[in-house]
């Protein structure tokens, strides 16, 4: 009798330290916020924005990525200020993941800024120079001594210097002012400016034969504007498994925007961002999807980055030189093309911008 107490007791004490140790447990999975970041942002506020970001945002990739881990949520942040307001907010802990342009990213780890580049998210963007309809302005060279529209610090700025270095104009030549998209979308239509430089939502201005464009980098694989996604050091370092939850569920989405058969579908998807779905339409004509939306970081991608961290010192954005040895990071993404078939989808480029084994 005494034995079987013993045993009774044993098995309570059992019982009862397990019962305690089941809060703990559940107290290990506490809740997580992953707290991902846009530079622009959508009508009234919403996730509808162009690129990349924009599909993974606007169709939930992510929330669907973490619908099975109630512990962790999303949450998506969209700034007016575009680069440099993302990176205070990286700066401060506010962000853990950026989709964001390659010069605010080069200025901020000049700067001294830890981020790791995971992916590209559009490697490929176009730049455009374009006028007034009735403009004498007919080549790059005629924009000099004229008034010219500028986003300085975004990912068009670097672009748009190289482009001038190329063709020999002196900066010094363009009487050069810093407006956001909208504000130079304005000063052309009424004459304040001469000219701009900028991405693809100036064909707005074409489409509605207000203004021209003189010149694309349309096919030039060394002269484009690029974005990416990034981390914060620190929270791939503490959570590198949801690192590679977030890259995977990203570059499900550029598969999908990637897909010549999901074409129309994305530009109407980018159309609700406010932009006419013909813009769109422009700037992809003759280029495919793939081409334009790979996540891959090849060596044209790295060397691209490279040349533009020498850009930025050489235009004194920054006191010292930007080191880009080990920023990229692409084992999550190599992961994640295994893990979903995706090994051969989109095709690698060397640095001279050649497909390699072409």
């Amino acid at each position: 009798m005494m034995r079987f107490a013993s045993r009774l007791l044993r098995a309570a004490l059992s019982v009862a330290a397990l019962a305690m140790a089941l809060p703990a447990v559940h107290a290990a999975a506490e809740p997580l916020v992953i707290r991902v970041g846009y530079a622009g942002v959508g009508p009234g506020g919403s996730r509808f924005v162009p690129g990349l970001a924009g599909v993974v945002g606007a169709e939930r990739y992510l929330e669907q990525e973490f619908a099975g881990t109630p512990e962790v949520t999303v949450e998506w942040f969209y700034f007016k200020g575009a680069g440099p307001a993302v990176n205070e907010a990286l700066a401060s802990g506010q962000l853990d993941f950026a989709f964001m342009g390659d010069l605010p990213s080069l200025t901020a780890r000049g700067g001294g800024l830890k981020t790791k580049i995971l992916m590209a998210a559009n490697a490929r963007d176009n730049l455009y120079l374009v006028a007034p309809v009735a403009s004498p302005i007919a080549t790059l060279r005629d924009v000099k001594g004229r008034r010219v529209a500028q986003f300085r610090g975004t990912s068009t700025h670097l672009t748009t210097e190289r482009v001038l270095a190329e063709a020999g104009i002196p900066r010094g030549d363009v009487q050069f002012f810093n407006m956001d998209d909208a504000t130079a979308l304005a000063a052309i239509a009424t004459g304040d400016v001469d000219a701009a430089f900028g991405k693809a939502i100036f064909l707005t201005l074409v489409e509605k034969k207000i203004a021209k464009v003189v010149l694309t980098t349309k096919g030039d694989p060394s002269t484009v504007t690029s974005s990416h996604l990034l981390v914060r050091e620190a929270f791939e370092a503490a959570y590198p498994d949801l690192t590679g939850r977030v890259v995977k569920a990203s570059v499900k989405a550029a598969a999908w925007a990637s897909d010549e058969v999901n074409r129309e579908a994305l530009f109407d998807l980018w159309a609700k961002s406010g932009t006419p779905i013909g813009v769109f339409r422009a700037d992809y004509e003759g280029q495919t999807l793939a081409y334009r939306l790979s996540p891959l970081i090849d060596a044209l991608f790295v060397e691209n980055y490279r040349y533009k961290a020498a850009q930025v010192k050489q235009l004194g954005l920054v006191r010292r030189d930007v080191d880009i040895s080990g920023w990229f990071e692409p084992k999550y993404l190599d992961a994640a093309l295994k893990d979903l078939g995706l090994e051969g989808r989109w095709v690698r480029y060397g640095a001279d911008g050649k497909p390699l084994g072409s």
